[in-house]
């Protein structure tokens, strides 16, 4: 499979004036994004967070990064949106630089994820009453995904569903959850993932009712489900896909409860139409499971969380698929629908995929598990 071509300038050009004109519309004379994945969705620039600030400054006219003194150099080389860099020194407070670049006018937008203490830096060099919260201007823009964004999100979700079914036909009675995960990292990093795999979940048994795996390294034995949870990254865009199966004669509980979760997700698949709430999503899925006397709402056995997740540059973004979020949907919105079925100390069915939010209804990136025994019938 051939890749698709990385973010580019004009694109990320956009981004910015996007930005600018919900900031206008909010009357927000700046925004502040930390080293966090808003920084790169809009500048390209990927730095990774610490306890020095840095990151840029988006005002009406002007785009300006932010840095410690000793790392000009290395921004200056990255490949990044055209701006000023302002710099600060080790005895310096990079907080009221940030003043000093904006004014003494304005109020002043954060990005969501800067860690406390830069929230703290602000309000002392600035004020709280002219902080503002950036997620009302940025997350709308991030939501809904571009061409280019999806082109990037499907190659990995298809690179990672075969890697998905090398990993399969790895398995055998008595082979370690670590030897199948080492496994999974290696082959997505020949596939040209972004460092290999971002995350691998390999779970057995009782394991797999675990929503996120059991600590230690599990051995399979004869019998057992299996439930392999893993993904990567594009160009910073994310894979996530998980698939549960039987390796021989499954116990008759869990063929049912994975014809219970197959009917769940595919009833969430078709109540997600443009316009709707994204909690309808997760209702439809917790109606199918409901009506097969699991539950009701989070209780077990049943569906213990949300039905899905949106996913981009962050593997779990907002809107989720979840009571209480009235996000409508709309067109480039990426979600999972994994409305994972458990019973506790037994097993655990999880079977992911995702889908993008086409003009007339939702596409998946990659067509849901068909059977639990032959998890790969087909593809």
């Amino acid at each position: 499979m051939t890749a698709p071509p990385p973010i580019g300038p004009a694109e990320r050009r956009q981004r910015l004036a996007d930005l600018r004109a919900a900031m206008d519309a909010a009357g927000i004379a700046a925004t502040v994004l930390g080293s966090t994945e808003s920084l790169r969705y809009v500048t390209g620039l990927v730095w990774g967070p610490s306890e020095r600030l840095t990151g840029a400054v988006v005002t009406a006219t002007g785009l300006a990064y932010i840095c410690p003194g000793f790392e000009r150099s290395r921004v200056e080389s990255l490949p990044i949106l055209p701006g000023d860099i302002a710099t600060w020194e080790e005895e310096e407070d990079p907080h009221a630089l940030v003043g000093d670049l904006v004014g003494p006018a304005g109020r002043i937008a954060l990005d969501e994820h800067l860690p406390l203490f830069a929230w703290h830096g602000f309000v002392r060099a600035l004020g709280a009453d002219r902080l503002a919260d950036a997620a009302p201007l940025v997350r709308p823009l991030r939501a809904r995904k571009s061409p280019a964004e999806l082109a990037l999100i499907g190659h990995a979700m298809r690179l990672t569903l075969g890697v998905h079914k090398e990993a399969h036909a790895q398995l055998r009675p008595g082979v370690r959850a670590s030897e199948i995960a080492t496994f999974i990292d290696a082959r997505h990093r020949a596939l040209g993932a972004d460092g290999g795999s971002t995350f691998c979940i390999v779970s057995f048994g009782a394991a797999t009712a675990l929503p996120h795996g059991a600590d230690g390294d599990q051995a399979l034995e004869p019998g057992q489900l299996v439930l392999v949870d893993t993904g990567c990254r594009l160009d910073g865009y994310h894979s996530d896909l998980t698939r549960t199966y039987g390796l021989d004669n499954p116990e008759p509980d869990a063929v049912r409860l994975w014809q219970v979760h197959h009917e769940a997700q595919a009833a969430a698949f078709a109540a997600a139409r443009p316009g709707i709430p994204c909690e309808d999503v997760d209702a439809a899925a917790r109606a199918v499971v409901e009506a097969h006397g699991l539950g009701p709402g989070y209780r077990l056995p049943g569906l213990p969380h949300r039905t899905g997740h949106g996913l981009g540059l962050d593997i779990h973004e907002p809107p989720n698929l979840v009571r209480g979020d009235r996000t409508p949907l709309a067109q480039g919105m990426c979600f999972s629908c994994e409305p994972m079925l458990v019973l506790p100390g037994r097993f655990g069915i999880r079977l992911e995929d995702h889908f993008h939010m086409g003009e007339a209804g939702p596409v998946w990136f990659t067509q849901p598990q068909s059977s639990l025994t032959e998890p790969f019938a087909g593809v």
